[in-house]
């Protein structure tokens, strides 16, 4: 068990590249014979990102049912528990709707386990093309919300996707990182790691009736399914109309889709209507009977119509649903820090 690992918070909004970018980290950590980890976080449960950390061979834990900040003790229960593993960094991504996480989770930390962790700076995730959004008047103002309060309290900004946006806009404290191709990865990781920034610099003073508001306007949803096709269907050919089902019925914050079978695993993401799915995994899997569904969709409206429309679009699919747990809710409010 290392001594002191260094305990790093990932956060931004929902899409924001956060999970693919400590991917990213967590290769090029290796290249320096240095290990990594990663706690997970959802209001929800069957978190995809999960899955695919642990598909990428990152040692991966969970925290459910809340953000970080309402489920303090079990992040620290998390951090213990991969410690077993001996991991040099440990990343940790909280729900991609929390804020003030300056106060509800880096000074609780800074403050009680300064001699378990070396705390890295807080990192926000910024996807240029949902910043762009945000500044148009009409764009939702519970996401905008959301989304300010994160930026206002980073210790370092990183704009993800360089590689589809090279001209991101400029903002304090702004990092440029691809985890696609890798740019800007290294020089991010030494900057996290180099022990010069403070962690938790900025806090902010949040209404969090507004909070609240901001965060009950979206509805969350977490399904998992298992599917026998007739006939065999490639995981492409499942996720795909999928997707496009969805899309055409909900309006999607972020929307998460895997599939597990045989002949191999297949992620898709898309952070609005508008956009093309951006696909990890094997694109080309063959075609197999069974296949493992899993589904996170964030999407701005009531939590019963969104359940309907996702319900509808698994009972389109081209297959017997052997299994099914679904769950959609809007969050509870957060806890105030004390």
């Amino acid at each position: 068990m290392k001594t002191r690992p260094w305990l790093a918070v990932v956060g931004g909004f929902l899409g924001a590249g956060k999970t693919t970018l400590i991917l990213a980290a967590a290769r090029e950590l290796v290249q320096r014979g240095l290990k990594s980890a990663i706690v997970l976080n959802d209001q929800g449960d069957t978190l995809v990102d999960t899955q695919l950390a642990r598909e990428n061979g990152l040692d991966a834990a969970e925290v459910t049912g809340g953000c970080f900040c309402c489920r303090f003790s079990d992040l620290i229960d998390s951090a213990k528990a991969l410690r077993a593993h001996s991991p040099d960094v440990i990343f940790a991504e909280p729900v991609g709707s929390c804020t003030d996480v300056s106060a509800t989770v880096l000074r609780p930390l800074r403050e009680t386990y300064f001699r378990d962790y070396q705390l890295a700076p807080l990192t926000v995730c910024v996807d240029p093309a949902r910043a762009n959004e945000i500044q148009n008047p009409d764009s939702n103002p519970h996401l905008a919300f959301l989304f300010r309060n994160q930026l206002d309290e980073a210790d370092l900004v990183c704009y993800t996707k360089c590689d589809l946006y090279p001209d991101a806009p400029s903002s304090r404290n702004a990092r440029y990182v691809s985890a696609l191709t890798g740019a800007g990865v290294a020089a991010w990781l030494d900057e996290l790691l180099s022990g010069q920034l403070t962690a938790g610099s900025r806090t902010l003073n949040i209404d969090y009736g507004e909070y609240a508001r901001a965060e009950a306007a979206l509805a969350w949803l977490n399904l998992r399914a298992i599917i026998e096709c007739r006939p065999l269907m490639s995981p492409a050919m499942m996720i795909g109309p999928l997707m496009d089902h969805i899309a055409a019925g909900v309006a999607i914050v972020h929307l998460k889709a895997t599939d597990q079978c045989d002949s191999g695993f297949l992620k898709a993401a898309m952070c609005g209507n508008e956009q093309d799915p951006q696909i990890e995994g094997a694109l080309d899997a063959s075609p197999c009977r069974n296949h493992e569904i899993l589904i996170n969709l964030r999407a701005a409206g009531d939590p019963a119509n969104v359940r309907a429309v996702v319900e509808e679009a698994m009972a389109d699919l081209h297959g017997k649903i052997l299994y099914q747990q679904i769950s959609c809710f809007t969050p509870g409010p957060p806890i105030r820090p004390s």
